[in-house]
């Protein structure tokens, strides 16, 4: 029974339906893969990866690299789930965290051009629906800022939804979309450059080799405007979760401090992420 449970449980994670008795299963069978699903979900570590964490370096793209112009770029993102899944609709309350910094380490000194803290906490609900998990709904609130203090202050804090949607193993879609609360002096335009919304895909090869990120952010306004951004990785062993990652932005607001200044880079360096589909 142990053994046909886990068949079951790994074929609907991966998409499956599972024939019993040459049917489908049934409705009582279905809700026992959803019960194995949410048991598998509890049983999984409390701390764990939450956004991409990657270390890249680069330079613009379309002119000539200088030690003004190039840099490296870091993230480190993570996520605390504080229980299981014993709340309302089988859903989850966690803590957020991510951390992105530029920095200019081809300038004398090594100075950091920008700090950005982006701390949360929301509830998840995975989505099971006949016998398969689909995806994955998020509300939460975040804040983000720079950490400093006079004219470079920035922050903003958002009313976030998030959605995303497993449309194969190797395949998923993903959108957010915000209510935004300004309150910093010197970045009230915010919105213009920063956007109201986003959405994208990520896609790995059948081989669990390569993965392909774009994410686009629509910026206010009625016209298509968007800051894209594009990762192609290359996993360096079958076992691991790390990559090497080329990674292409264009657009504004890739920090807080020059969020109304249009950058068109391309990085290559390290990527870590979840075994699973990232979070964005």
């Amino acid at each position: 029974m142990k053994i046909l449970r886990f068949a079951l449980l790994l074929a609907v994670l991966a998409g499956v339906n599972v024939p019993v008795c040459g049917q489908i299963v049934s409705a009582r069978s279905e809700t026992a893969i959803a019960d194995s699903i949410r048991e598998e979900l509890d049983r999984r570590p409390y701390f764990s990866l939450y956004k991409d964490t990657y270390f890249v370096g680069g330079t613009v793209l379309g002119g000539k690299p200088t030690e003004f112009n190039s840099d490296v770029k870091f993230q480190i993102s993570f996520q605390q789930r504080l229980t299981k899944s014993s709340l309302p609709w089988n859903s989850y309350l966690y803590l957020f965290y991510t951390q992105k910094a530029l920095w200019n380490v081809f300038e004398r000194s090594l100075p950091f051009h920008d700090l950005n803290f982006n701390p949360g906490i929301g509830i998840s609900r995975f989505i099971i629906m006949k016998g398969h998990l689909i995806g994955k709904a998020t509300m939460m609130i975040e804040h983000e800022s720079n950490g400093r203090d006079g004219t470079a202050s920035r922050s903003w804090n958002k009313i976030s939804w998030a959605g995303e949607a497993y449309i194969s193993p190797f395949l998923m879609a993903h959108a957010k979309f915000w209510i935004p609360i300004i309150d910093g002096k010197y970045n009230k335009d915010i919105l213009k450059f920063m956007g109201i919304s986003q959405a994208g895909f990520q896609a790995r090869s059948n081989d669990d080799k390569w993965v392909l990120d774009m994410t686009l952010v629509k910026r206010q306004g009625w016209n298509l405007n968007f800051n894209t951004i594009v990762q192609l990785g290359y996993r360096i062993n079958h076992n691991s979760n790390q990559f090497i990652m080329l990674q292409y932005y264009n657009g504004y607001g890739e920090s807080m401090l020059d969020y109304n200044q249009y950058h068109s880079r391309i990085r290559i360096g390290l990527l870590i992420r979840p075994r699973f589909f990232s979070d964005f």
